[in-house]
């Protein structure tokens, strides 16, 4: 035997020390040893953590470390554990030449949730890559608005009092919400909740609300252009520092493209900012009643079948004091956003309008004469049919006990999330329906 060679357990053991150069008292030893975190995968716990633990008290007296992050395995979209005789290994390395470090980085960060397989499918890590070109492109929208010259200044927010207009006071107000709930996130390791909650904001707050609200404020002649640019500029420069740690190649490109800066955002100083001093209560009710009432006016459009681009008269039966204000002030972005062409008060809703609900307010979208309510119904109820026979089938499926008890567990789980799915859809076209019998 080779005289070098240790038993591989024991030399587990050893690892906090033994690749320090212990038992020689080195730099690296009394730098690195004791540690803060160990990561791991649950397999190896008892073969490795547990040893490595033992071993340290044994021969060096001390705790090795002081918190065990047990990470998930990665398997198939199918919940299989890759293997090459199974053809089904997803190589990091392909993966990262197809779409980008960042876009792996992101998917396997959104997806590692404490407990359970992390199941990896190339159709997540295209969604992610889309999710940094929507990052790109928004810094691409704020260059040709001018919000990268040198005339903008970069501001730093410490509160929301440095701004006037609403809008801009609600997105640092979500900004400083993002920044607490991801802090919160990673202090507690759950760094899928962090990933997640930068998601729905950047794309979500930043990108589909934010940005598209600002455009007629990013008018030269608008009075609040300059406020805007500089809000925007900071709200960009927050999401890309944000990000960093899950996609550092796209954000510190961004960082070091769209301005000149004292250092690379690898250096950068993480922002301490709450919403104690940042939120506005007045402008987050306001912005928030326009972005549900818009968002329910979309959904009823969608579900109704009213063309996309055809504008159509909203009523109203009654409406309070902060509604009022929120639609005075907002009127312009909710007709364009919502494509509604007129609001006009009324003592009751006629027949063939569908409610519109929105705190303190109701409206109502008269759709009589912009739909065949009775084609709508046949087309719906058809899909309805179609899917309740489809449910039908995967429920017999699942509870026929030979199935259950002789089908590997990965198809059980697909039939199961087969029958979810078109649960969820199904449900969805009832409510359709149920609004068009409101109809007539």
């Amino acid at each position: 035997r080779d005289p070098d060679v240790l038993d591989t357990w024991f030399s587990s053991g050893l690892w906090p020390i033994g690749t320090l150069g212990w038992p020689e008292q080195t730099d690296e030893l009394a730098k690195y040893f004791p540690t803060s975190v160990l990561i791991t995968g649950f397999d190896i716990i008892f073969f490795w953590v547990a040893r490595m633990m033992m071993m340290q008290y044994a021969v060096v007296d001390q705790k090795p470390f002081d918190t065990v992050y047990v990470h998930a395995l990665v398997r198939d979209e199918k919940g299989k554990k890759m293997s090459k005789s199974l053809g089904n290994v997803l190589d990091p390395l392909d993966l990262i030449d197809e779409y980008g470090a960042d876009a792996v980085r992101f998917t396997l960060t959104a997806m590692a949730a404490m407990g359970r397989d992390l199941k990896l499918s190339t159709a997540r890590i295209a969604g992610y890559r889309n999710f940094g070109t929507k990052l790109w492109n928004a810094h691409r929208f704020a260059e040709m608005n001018g919000v990268f010259e040198d005339s903008v200044a970069a501001v730093t927010y410490t509160s929301h009092t440095q701004v006037d207009h609403t809008l801009n006071k609600w997105i640092i107000g979500e900004t400083a919400r993002v920044r607490e709930e991801v802090d919160a996130a990673l202090d507690n390791y759950r760094f899928n909740d962090a990933a997640n909650a930068l998601y729905a904001f950047v794309w979500g707050k930043v990108c589909d609300w934010y940005v598209e609200l600002s455009k007629p404020l990013l008018q030269d002649d608008a009075p609040e252009a300059a406020e805007t640019r500089q809000t925007l500029k900071w709200v960009l420069d927050q999401c890309l520092v944000l990000l960093h740690p899950i996609m550092p190649y796209i954000t510190e490109e961004l960082w070091q493209t769209t301005a000149t800066r004292s250092k690379m955002l690898v250096h950068g100083d993480w922002p301490t900012y709450s919403t104690a001093e940042m939120l506005d209560a007045d402008a987050d009710r306001e912005l928030n009643w326009v972005i549900g009432l818009i968002e329910s006016i979309r959904s009823a459009r969608a579900q109704m079948h009213v063309p996309a681009g055809l504008k159509v008269p909203m009523l109203y039966t009654d409406m309070d004091a902060a509604g009022q204000t929120a639609w005075d002030r907002n009127e312009a972005m909710i007709k364009r956003l919502a494509r509604v062409e007129t609001l006009e008060k009324t003592e009751s809703f006629p027949k063939g309008t569908v409610s519109i609900a929105a705190p303190g307010a109701s409206f109502g979208l008269p759709l009589a004469g912009l739909i065949d309510i009775d084609a709508e119904k046949a087309r719906l109820q058809k899909s309805l049919d179609k899917l309740g026979k489809e449910i039908g089938g995967l429920k017999g499926r699942l509870n026929n006990p030979k199935f259950a008890a002789s089908a590997p567990a990965e198809v059980v789980a697909e039939a199961q999330s087969n029958l979810d799915a078109r649960q969820e859809e199904a449900d969805q076209l009832q409510a359709a329906l149920n609004r068009l019998a409101e109809l007539g």
